[in-house]
Parts: structure tokens; C-alpha cells; sequence
């Protein structure tokens, strides 16, 4: 999920979510993982998702964006604010005071000294890294929770099951979420429980349930609040278990749902129109596949554009074996060509 701070065991245990309807998918077929054997079941046919009401826009360097579907910013009254020092969820306690976020560091001489203040020029010289986390959380409310109430830690994108984008800070501030890659990087949570090294042990069957179309989707008992729509099912995008290899080791895990993947291609083509320099495209192997492992540093901070947490972090897996690289990125692209 996030920064410096090693994840404990029993964060695979937080969920929750905040969510609205999103965005037109984009994916008519959902292709195999990068890596590792693909599922035995065909991709599963994405389904269109309802219209979304509200601003579709993202917030870089104090101007807006569009990007085609439901973002929830920090301003908004239903907002995750990262800018807040304090709890979100308890407010009877006292603010802490703690800031959750920084001013980007790194910088050039000629920015340096206004480094809160970069104008969306700026900005473009100094970020070039989009990097994909899955939140271990199950949803976006918990993902909020754990970050800002928990571990004081932050990110600048959240994406729900059913969707729906919540920014929690403008980009030309630094958030917590990406270790040696923050001060260069914007990152994204994924709300996803999760990969496994054995499928659907214990850990993997409290957030899942089968029925007649697969898997689906289900809350611990001891969430009691999720902020999903109570009519949402999250389906994944294929309906069987992905197994593949991250950093060397074997991982199981269900697929995203086919509306994260379409917000996610928008939100790309988004960042790509803003800060031109986190291209629409991963690390590659001499093949053509995407790396499945960590890079080393100094390659890591030469790289444009879309990179996992297990790029940046040798002891990460996100986004995980079923994370669906080409087909987003092509998404992603074909969005940029015709908006």
C-alpha cells in the first residue's frame, strides 16, 4: 500500500469503500496477465457502467482536468482530504497536527525556493512517474482510514470498485505513498484485497464469495459501513483466479472490476495530458513484457511513465500478476489519440 513504514500482517484485515458510479468501460475483451499462466476461464465481456453525475475533473497544480469520469476531490463535501491534520473518521478527537504530506524535494536550484508554489510548467519538468498500488484495504473508505486516521501516510488518487476516483491532494504537492519515488511520482491506491501465495486460503475467502457468474466481491463481518452503493456488485473483469510471478515468488489473486480498469485508462490519459512526461507505457523486458520486478534506482528514476510499487519496492507486489498492463495502457492511449 504505502510508504517507508513496513506493512504489518494484520493490514490485509482493513476494508471499507466510499464510492459513486463511474465511467463508460473500455475494454470489449480483457487480455491475459503480463506474466505467469493466464486463468483457465475466458475474460469476462466488460460491462458499460452507469453514467456518472458530478465534476470529472482532476486538480494539478491549482488547474483542472477533465478526464471523463466521476472525480471526487478533496474540496468536495464528500472528499477525502489529505491536507487535514487530524482523524477524518473520529473528529471528537483533537487534531494531531501531523502533516500527512511535503513539498516536493529534488528539485532544481530555480525551484526549490518556491517549491509549494510550482505553476503546472513547472510541474511538468519535475514529475514523471504514475505508480499503481493495489490498498490491501478492499475499498476506498478503508483505504482513507488506514492512510490518514492509522498510519499518517497519504496518496494522491484512490480508485473504488465501482469506479469512482477520489483525489485527496493536489499533485503538485508530495504524498507519502511510493518510498525513493515520491518526490517525482503521483500514485494511485487501487481499492483490491489483495494477492496471496496460496489461492483462496483464509485470508483471500474473507473477501470473496462465488455464485452462478464467479466471483465476486464481499465485506468482513466487521464492516459494518462499506459506502458502496447497496446495489453494486464487484465482479472482476475475468471471472478466475490469476496466478503469476512479482519479484520471483508465485501470487494469487482475483482480477480488478472492469469499471476500475476503464476510470484508471482515463485517469491515465489524464496525467499523460497534464504532465506529459509520464508516458502511457511501463519498464519493458528486450520481449516486450512488462518488468515483474523491482528496479534498480537508478533505472527507476530514469523511467517516464507507468511503473507498479513493485518497481519502485523489492518487498511489494502491487499491483499484482493480475493486473492487466496492455490492455489499460492501450486503453489509455487510444483516450489520448481521441479524447
Amino acid at each position: 500500500m504505502t510508504n517507508a513504514t513496513p506493512r504489518a500482517t494484520r493490514r490485509r484485515l482493513f476494508c471499507t469503500g466510499l464510492g459513486l458510479a463511474s465511467t463508460v468501460v473500455l475494454f470489449a475483451r480483457c487480455g491475459a496477465p503480463p506474466r505467469g499462466p493466464a486463468p483457465s476461464d475466458e475474460p469476462r465481456p466488460a460491462a458499460t457502467a452507469p453514467a456518472s453525475a458530478g465534476p470529472d475533473w482532476i486538480v494539478v497544480a491549482g488547474e483542472r482536468f477533465p478526464i471523463g469520469t466521476r472525480v471526487v476531490t478533496w474540496q468536495e463535501p464528500d472528499g477525502y482530504s489529505a491536507y487535514l491534520r487530524g482523524k477524518h473518521f473520529d473528529r471528537n478527537e483533537p487534531a494531531d497536527g501531523k502533516q500527512r504530506y511535503d513539498v516536493r524535494g529534488g528539485l532544481p536550484a530555480r525551484l526549490a525556493a518556491h517549491a509549494d508554489r510550482l505553476s503546472l510548467a513547472e510541474l511538468s519538468e519535475v514529475v514523471h512517474q504514475f505508480v499503481v498500488h493495489f490498498d490491501v484495504c478492499g475499498c476506498s473508505r478503508q483505504c482513507f482510514k488506514v492512510l490518514q486516521d492509522v498510519r499518517g501516510l497519504s496518496v494522491h488518487f484512490m480508485l473504488d470498485l465501482d469506479g469512482t476516483i477520489y483525489q485527496t491532494l493536489d499533485l503538485r504537492d508530495k504524498a507519502w505513498h511510493a518510498t525513493i519515488a515520491n518526490d517525482f511520482s503521483v500514485g494511485v491506491e487501487i481499492a483490491h484485497p489483495g494477492a496471496y501465495p496460496q489461492p483462496m486460503n483464509a485470508a483471500m475467502a474473507v473477501w470473496y464469495e462465488r455464485d452462478e457468474l464467479g466471483w465476486k466481491q464481499k465485506f468482513p463481518q466487521w464492516m459494518t459501513e462499506t459506502g458502496l452503493p447497496r446495489d453494486f456488485v464487484a465482479r472482476p473483469a475475468r471471472p478466475g483466479i490469476v496466478t503469476g510471478e512479482v519479484q520471483g515468488k508465485t501470487w494469487h489473486m482475483v482480477d480488478y472490476t472492469p469499471q476500475q480498469y476503464a476510470a484508471l485508462a482515463r485517469l491515465m490519459a489524464g496525467l499523460n495530458r497534464a504532465l506529459p512526461r509520464i508516458r502511457l507505457d511501463a519498464p519493458r523486458e528486450p520481449d516486450g513484457d512488462v518488468i515483474d520486478h523491482v528496479l534498480p534506482a537508478p533505472e527507476l528514476r530514469a523511467f517516464d511513465g507507468i511503473v507498479g510499487h513493485f518497481h519502485v519496492q523489492k518487498n511489494k507486489q502491487d499491483p499484482g500478476p493480475a493486473f492487466q498492463w496492455d490492455p489499460v495502457l492501450r486503453a489509455a492511449r487510444e483516450l489520448r489519440r481521441d479524447p
